[in-house]
């Protein structure tokens, strides 16, 4: 949907909020807020973007919004940050609103890693506790004010459902009339926080506040926004990573009705038009040769070729308990190996990358994307213009969808806007848009991994020795981040096996660290893609192969992990483990740790039409200590769920001859369908342990439960992803 977005002056928005709006935040005094972007619209565009420090603001009207610091991609933050807020300020839902934070970490850094950036499925729990006192700081300030109006005690008035009470005068008012009186209130240490046992909203389900807006299309993503007098830019990059531009033909491109020029850039050929057709039309036109000369032009297949080769020698020791040998080495122990082979994969969000970029009378520049990471994109978008960062002012819009893509280590796509609007002149606004096929074919995929695993069985079926290597390309190194290794391995690359839960006397995880010109990125739950699956897979094979339950034996190996076993057990619980399945069908099941949250499944699946499994119906149980929205968490698990068996199934970039992309589009790059889609059964299990994320966790343990119920079906273990891969 495209719409004209409006862009208010400071007086216009203050007339529009009727008055005074009192921002807190914690350990600073509270002050007026002046100004935001307005949930998913532009606001203060042309350098006049109103600054404020605060996670809380009341209106007189009575209305609280909350400054959000992570961005709404579709994983629910919005809301439970919001529901976080609203529970120790005792507001009433319906007077709730939110907003994103402006560009700020010294205010609104990611507490999990120091810097502003929503990702790790951290929202929940990094800001949980600090949500908490942001609202509970208000609600004391707000009492405060009030007890001073009224000449009563504090310690007399309560606070319910967004009105503030003096039963003994009868006196009471909602927030609005006495925010500015509290914005002068100094509070004498820390507002102490509610217990869990009196939480009223925190725990039951909210209508998420961005739902409406994203239901009845008026909801403002970066791709609707169209200022007065905006262009619109696409690239036109090489087909080999790592390729440049040597000589560029743009004739028949000057020709194509509403182009207006035609730029080289460090990154392809930039392509600036009227409208975006006329854009993709000139590009279309373009002839370029390209220097290939430090282009990667290994195939997958070659790659692959030399990961499995690696995996034969000694890598880097990740994991090293007991004695490895001795376990292979004992009397009557059976010996198994397997080989896995994962492939790149796409990110593919529905909204494809982009951004609009403005420069305001003060030559300051507002720009306006769904920022994932906004100081770094902040950053990323001052370098490409040749200014300080201060310059740039971050307007965070929704995002339809990233599952990682938005979050480059480098903001590499933010840049690229950046210098194509510098090459455009930055005399009007400009629309910068990767289309899908950009996106599929530019890399930034989650890594090929290829593991190879050999376990060892003791006659009396325990499992003796796990010893297990991985071999793929690092995720950090190349990048700014690559300082947080410290010389060391990429944790990224090894999470979820060097740390299996599983009680195996004897293990051992090293990892081959390998380069390629090919960009990569964390995909939605970055190792555990692939440690999840090897881990379940394989151990589910050893237990099978020692005459154990898949669900007894692993909850044997989990006799000193209880959060793990009390989510597979539930698992089992619902799915009736153990019980007749119908005909033609089998079920297998997972149990995985990811991002601090325990998630079991499991799937009960035949074989469909196309020889393919045919996924029925998921049981899933998730433990993510205090579950502040439950009906997000049962939706990013489904939502986990239907992405990861989408990957599974289909989900595969191959580097053809030479190192050229073979897919484009969803044609080729194949998701779930919504016919293909299982039923899907959560349950919550109850918890006093601080929140974690939800976001990424669903995603592990789908795959290995599915082709743990192949294996039974079939009798053919999975040993390369995707399923409709000939080597099945």
């Amino acid at each position: 949907m495209n719409m004209h977005v409006m862009r208010p002056t400071r007086r216009g928005f203050l007339a529009g909020t009727a008055g005074l709006i009192i921002g807190f935040h914690l350990g600073l005094r509270a002050k007026a807020a002046t100004g935001t972007s307005v949930n998913g619209a532009p606001a203060g565009a042309q350098g006049n973007q109103f600054a404020y420090d605060a996670f809380v603001r009341i209106a007189p009207d009575d209305t609280v919004t909350v400054l959000s610091k992570h961005l709404e991609m579709g994983q629910g933050p919005y809301t439970g940050l919001t529901t976080i807020v609203a529970e120790e300020l005792d507001a009433d839902w319906s007077q709730m609103r939110v907003v994103h934070s402006p560009a700020d970490d010294k205010l609104y850094a990611n507490l999990a890693y120091g810097a502003m950036g929503t990702g790790s499925s951290s929202s929940i729990s990094n800001a949980y506790e600090q949500m908490r006192q942001a609202g509970a700081t208000a609600r004391a300030m707000l009492v405060q004010a009030a007890a001073e109006e009224w000449g009563v005690p504090a310690a007399e008035i309560t606070v319910e459902k967004g009105l503030i009470r003096h039963a003994g005068s009868g006196r009471e008012s909602g927030f609005g009339a006495l925010a500015e009186k509290a914005s002068q209130v100094k509070l004498n240490g820390a507002a102490p926080l509610k217990d869990p046992k009196d939480f009223r909203l925190i725990g039951s389900d909210r209508p998420r506040l961005d739902t409406s807006t994203k239901s009845d299309g008026t909801a403002i993503f970066t791709i609707d926004i169209q200022l007065p007098g905006m262009a619109t830019a696409v690239v036109l990059h090489p087909t080999q990573f790592g390729a440049k531009p040597a000589k560029v033909d743009d004739q028949e491109t000057r020709k194509v009705k509403g182009v207006i020029d035609v730029k080289p850039i460090p990154q392809g050929v930039a392509v600036f038009a009227e409208t975006t057709f006329a854009a993709l039309k000139g590009r279309e036109a373009l002839k370029v040769e390209w220097d290939t000369s430090a282009a990667e032009k290994r195939s997958s297949a070659e790659i692959i070729a030399e990961y499995q080769n690696a995996a034969r020698g000694p890598g880097v020791e990740i994991a090293n308990t007991g004695d490895i040998e001795k376990g292979f080495a004992g009397e009557g122990v059976k010996v198994f190996e397997a080989e896995y082979i994962f492939p790149y994969l796409a990110h593919a969000p529905m909204e494809p990358l982009d951004a609009v970029l403005t420069k305001a009378e003060d030559g300051t520049i507002d720009a306006y994307l769904g920022s994932q990471s906004p100081t770094g994109d902040q950053r990323s978008i001052a370098a490409g213009l040749g200014i300080d960062p201060s310059q740039v002012r971050i307007h965070t819009q929704f995002a339809g969808g990233s599952f990682g893509r938005r979050a480059e280590q480098d903001s590499i796509y933010a840049g690229e806007a950046a210098v194509a609007y510098k090459a455009f002149g930055q005399n009007r606004p400009l629309k910068f848009l990767w289309t899908r096929e950009d996106d599929i074919r530019g890399g930034y995929y989650r890594p090929i991994y290829v593991h190879k695993l050999r376990g060892a069985l003791a006659p009396d079926g325990t499992v003796a020795a796990w010893d297990q290597t991985i071999v793929g390309q690092s995720i950090l190194a190349g990048t700014h981040m690559e300082a947080y290794l410290q010389g060391g391995p990429d944790a990224t690359s090894h999470e979820g096996a060097s740390d299996a839960p599983y009680a195996i006397a004897n293990k051992r995880v090293t990892l081959h660290t390998t380069k390629t010109g090919v960009p990569v990125l964390w995909w939605r739950s970055v190792g555990h893609t692939h440690t999840g699956f090897t881990t379940e897979t394989f151990l589910d094979e050893l237990l099978v192969a020692a005459g154990l339950d898949p669900v007894e034996g692993r909850l044997a190996l989990l006799k000193d992990q209880a959060r793990h076993a009390a989510v597979l057990k539930r698992a089992a619980e619902m799915a009736d483990w153990g019980k007749p399945v119908p005909a033609g069908r089998a079920r297998g099941v997972a149990v995985h740790k990811s991002f601090g949250t325990y998630v079991a499944q499991v799937a009960e699946i035949s074989v469909g039409p196309s020889g393919q499994p045919r996924v029925h119906k998921v049981w899933c149980a998730v433990d993510c200590g205090v579950a502040i929205n439950p009906n997000i968490i049962r939706a990013q698990m489904e939502g986990g769920i239907g992405y990861g068996l989408g990957a599974v199934l289909f989900g595969e970039i191959t580097l053809g001859q030479d190192g050229h992309v073979a897919q484009s589009n969803f044609h080729d790059y194949r998701s779930l369908r919504i016919e293909e889609m299982p039923e899907v059964e959560v349950d919550i299990l109850a918890s006093s342990e601080a929140p974690t994320g939800v976001g990424e966790p669903g995603v592990p343990p789908i795959g290995p439960a599915v082709a743990n119920a192949w294996r039974v079906l079939t009798k053919q273990p999975v040993r390369r992803l995707p399923f409709q891969s000939p080597a099945v």
